[in-house]
């Protein structure tokens, strides 16, 4: 223990520790709120290495969405239809769980629905979508009991696309700064310890709990949750990767046509309105390799191409000026079956959200908690 924090940082904040949670983002405050529900009387303290939560769940897109037609179908190449379904069904059951804690209006939540967009030089994949629209349907019936992917016609004037989009009524949008804001203000009402600017360094586990070990001084907790997605292998988690998603948003577009939330290229594009703007991501698959990074950056090539998507897809009739560049880092894997399980005798992971964390992190965080649970 450092001797330079006082008697009353050690006696408030280190000693007695019951519950530490590793990251402040979605997943992590989730599953200190389960905790508080399980152990009234704990003391959960929740350490985030960032001034904000360092990762994504306040740099994303803020899509509310749980796959596109050929996202699914690319998991299917990997997993069993069970399997898939499985996954659909947990980020459907995580958006309604954020609805329900928080509130649509805290979280800015809109239904303006989804559409799968094809550019011209994509026609392969346009065609395969179409013709396995209602495979996917029939897929997802039992979860949603009604098709949840339609056709529908480019009403949105872009260019250089294919005629026809993939329409979902279920998927909406939120304003990810709200959503984070009234989940860190309910975690403080919970008397959950939230302490920024906290590297966790290393963990060393005993019987009897847990050294957690920061920069300049560690401490004693009974039992660690490691909730950092794509930060996950820095502290030994293994099968989930880092992977950088760039963004950039416009400055404020007069009579701006279209609502929703829209992707493109099996999810490696996307982009939608807030504020009277427009906010583009994507591009990871130009360079995976340079892309499975933790540092926050972005990169002249693939923002070249989200100014060159922006100029003659979105707005081939409109010019607008970027205000603003930034990047988050998700976790992803082979799979994108988040891990959920206890990596030694006092410690355990949610990690590998697979660029889902707005769907499926509270569910992910809750689980992290009830897991813990089972095993004190």
């Amino acid at each position: 223990m450092n001797k330079s924090l006082s008697y009353w940082e050690l006696k408030t904040y280190f000693t007695q520790v019951d519950f530490t949670i590793i990251g402040s983002g979605i997943t992590g405050l989730n599953c200190a709120l389960r905790l508080r529900e399980n152990f009234p009387k704990a003391k959960i303290l929740v350490l985030e290495k960032g001034v904000l939560p360092e990762g994504a769940s306040t740099k994303n897109a803020g899509f509310a969405c749980f796959g596109s037609v050929s996202e699914l179908l690319d998991d299917l190449k990997t997993q069993s239809e069970g399997e898939v379904a499985h996954l659909v069904a947990k980020r459907y059951q995580g958006l309604q769980q954020l609805r329900n804690n928080l509130g649509d209006k805290n979280i800015g939540y809109k239904n303006y629905g989804g559409y799968e967009v094809f550019t011209e030089n994509h026609t392969a994949l346009y065609e395969e979508c179409f013709s396995r629209v209602e495979e996917i349907n029939r897929l997802l019936q039992p979860i949603f009991s009604e098709k949840v992917f339609r056709e529908s016609e480019n009403k949105f004037s872009f260019g250089k696309v294919l005629p026809k989009f993939i329409y979902n009524a279920f998927e909406a949008q939120i304003d990810t700064g709200k959503m984070m804001h009234c989940l860190l203000r309910k975690a403080v009402q919970n008397d959950i310890l939230i302490l920024n600017h906290c590297h966790v360094k290393a963990l060393e586990d005993t019987q009897n709990g847990v050294e957690v070990i920061l920069d300049s001084f560690s401490f004693q907790t009974q039992k660690v949750c490691i909730a950092t997605n794509g930060f996950g292998q820095q502290l030994g988690i293994e099968k989930v990767n880092p992977a950088r998603a760039q963004v950039l948003i416009t400055k404020p577009i007069e009579n701006l046509q279209f609502k929703g939330t829209f992707h493109l290229e099996q999810g490696y594009y996307y982009f939608r309105n807030i504020d009277n703007r427009i906010l583009l991501g994507g591009g990871r698959n130009l360079n995976v390799q340079g892309e499975t990074t933790t540092e926050f950056s972005t990169t002249e090539q693939i923002q070249n191409q989200l100014d060159k998507l922006l100029s003659e897809v979105i707005l081939p009739h409109q010019k607008a000026e970027i205000e603003h560049r930034w990047s988050g880092i998700m976790g992803v894997g082979k799979t994108k079956k988040p891990i959920l399980k206890q990596v030694s005798n006092n410690v355990y992971c949610g990690v590998r959200l697979g660029g889902m964390g707005i769907a499926i992190g509270t569910f992910v965080g809750q689980q992290l908690a009830d897991l813990t649970n089972r095993n004190g």
